[in-house]
């Protein structure tokens, strides 16, 4: 009951606070409700960042990898720091140049509607198919199992599920659709500290559990006992190889801190592109720190459970739930819930921005006023939650939930990525050129991972159960040799496509070069130290990853 109490007393008093911070607001307008005006400052954009990265899905579905493959998972984390460093110096002054609102803006501009249109689709469907639902279900079983919803409830598992995530998904909702972005960064500033806070907590109470109170007791014995898992280079079988880090797992990375419109967005509010830039710069700073929060707990819980869980995904909730005395379970499911509802926001707004601005406004009604484009934008986000409520529970059968979420993100993240990085590099390869990119690497991409292994999965199998191999980790291993990684498949289609779109651009060029004019929206002088800054940032996250290396 305590854990309860304290867990509604700090989620009331963030809802307050959030309320009237954004009660001097200006009234919305499109870009006013989706972007808070440019104004967006250094510290906002890093808490924020740091937040909506921060949720469940990373949070329980990281800890659940680290659970099973050790410290090797760490390179979701601390290799998205030298993505956002990228970001700083490339993206964001060429984003804030062309005084843009979303990514596919700049699709628009680079290459015709058409692309941006179709791009917008793209990450819209991945946001209802993939994403919206993977963090309500993250978030579900994280709060579910912190307070044992079967049990206060007398429910079934699934059903107290379900429940978590109707709740988790309705509030949710009102806060992103009525709120905007604003509001939400506003809570994320807040949420952001208690996260760190109850985040940093958990591996500390751990560590005390297993080292007889000692944290740095405990840490002795976590090595000692497995040494083996805290190696930063993982191995064939599990689900980070150390050379897919130099293939697909920096693609994904590049496109999920650089382009994704879900993360990029905060940067694009920014004041000016040296708060921008500060901003981007902090929270790759704090990305370095992310597996104290986000792989330490799951190789604790590793042994602290004695590998004993049913489900990886569990890992988490089941160490907060063991360690934490019962008033901190409920102030640390409070941020987390936080966490959750900043997720679901961001993804939820960046929904609404794009179909306000990239369909309705451009296609079904141009010239609808502000106020009509807010509204309409607004009813989509409804329905496109509601959708994720339904698709949601459908998640607990996918296996490894991170795994599955990056895996599935392939369809339509490489693809964005590449015409992206073709059109910012080159000046003369044509729009029709961008569409084949995308319809090319989607289709390829769905024909590997859908059918492509799981035909060369399921022959080698077979051809293993007929030589009478039963051994779960000798199966393990045959599967992952069967066929080459995602992330490897990611960077073979990313190279493919590049080729398709210069080979289609030497037959048919633009007319005209295509030139970056500066809108004169916002300053874009850079910050004075954000070379030194993003060279620091690099060197060490090299050096912990030589450290650890075994």
């Amino acid at each position: 009951m305590i854990g309860i109490l304290s867990f509604l007393g700090f989620t009331i008093l963030v809802a307050v606070i959030s309320y009237f911070a954004t009660r001097t607001t200006d009234e919305q307008t499109s870009d006013g409700y989706f972007l808070g005006g440019r104004s967006l400052t250094a510290g906002v954009i890093a808490g924020s960042l740091l937040l909506t990265n921060l949720s469940t899905e990373q949070i329980v579905g990281l800890n659940g990898s680290a659970y099973t493959d050790g410290l090797s998972v760490m390179a979701w984390e601390t290799l998205a720091a030298i993505a956002i460093v990228v970001a700083a110096i490339f993206l964001l002054p060429r984003y804030l140049k062309g005084g843009l609102t979303t990514v596919p803006q700049f699709l628009a501009k680079r290459f015709d509607v058409t692309t941006k249109t179709i791009t917008s689709g793209l990450f819209l469907t991945g946001y209802v198919v993939v994403l919206l639902p993977v963090i309500l279900y993250s978030g579900s079983v994280a709060i579910s199992g912190m307070f044992d919803v079967p049990t206060l409830l007398g429910v079934a598992d699934s059903t107290a599920l379900v429940i978590c995530i109707w709740g988790i998904g309705l509030i949710g909702s009102v806060y992103a659709v009525f709120g905007g972005l604003k509001a939400v960064a506003v809570s994320d500033s807040i949420n952001a500290v208690g996260l760190l806070i109850g985040g940093l907590l958990i591996p500390v109470f751990g560590l005390m559990a297993i080292g007889d109170g000692s944290v740095f007791g405990g840490l002795d014995v976590l090595v000692s006992a497995n040494p083996e898992r805290f190696d930063s280079t993982g191995n064939a079988g599990q689900e980070v190889p150390f050379a897919t880090i130099f293939t697909g797992m920096m693609l994904v990375q590049l496109f999920y801190w650089g382009t994704n419109q879900q993360i990029i967005q905060r940067a694009l509010g920014a004041k000016n592109l040296a708060e921008g830039q500060k901003g981007l710069l902090l929270a790759s700073f704090l990305k370095i720190l992310g597996p104290l929060i986000l792989v330490l707990p799951g190789m604790i819980a590793y042994h602290y459970f004695d590998g004993s869980l049913d489900s990886s995904d569990l890992a988490y909730p089941e160490l907060v739930r063991a360690v934490l005395p019962k008033p901190l379970v409920g102030f640390f499911a409070a941020v987390l819930f936080g966490a959750i509802l900043s997720s679901f926001n961001s993804v939820l707004n960046s929904s609404v921005t794009l179909f306000g601005i990239d369909i309705y406004k451009q296609h079904i009604n141009p010239d609808a006023p502000e106020t009509t484009v807010v509204k309409y934008g607004k009813i989509f986000g409804i329905c496109l939650a509601l959708a994720a409520m339904f698709i949601a529970p459908l998640i607990a059968n996918a296996g490894s939930l991170f795994n599955y979420l990056q895996e599935i993100n392939g369809i339509y993240s490489i693809p964005i990525f590449t015409i992206i990085v073709v059109g910012y590099l080159t000046k003369r390869v044509p729009a029709i050129a961008a569409k084949v990119g995308i319809i090319s690497g989607s289709a390829l991409y769905i024909i590997s991972q859908f059918w492509l292994k799981n035909k060369f999965v399921n022959e080698a199998l077979a051809d293993a159960s007929a030589k009478g191999i039963t051994d779960v980790a000798q199966l393990k291993l045959i599967e992952a040799e069967a066929y080459p990684h995602f992330l490897h498949i990611m960077a073979i289609l990313f190279v493919t496509n590049i080729i398709i779109m210069l080979i289609i651009g030497a037959i048919r060029p633009r007319k005209e070069p295509f030139v970056l004019e500066y809108t004169d929206q916002v300053s874009i002088t850079p910050y004075k130290y954000v070379n030194q800054a993003g060279i620091l940032i690099c060197v060490i996250v090299i050096s912990i990853y030589v450290y650890f290396a075994k």
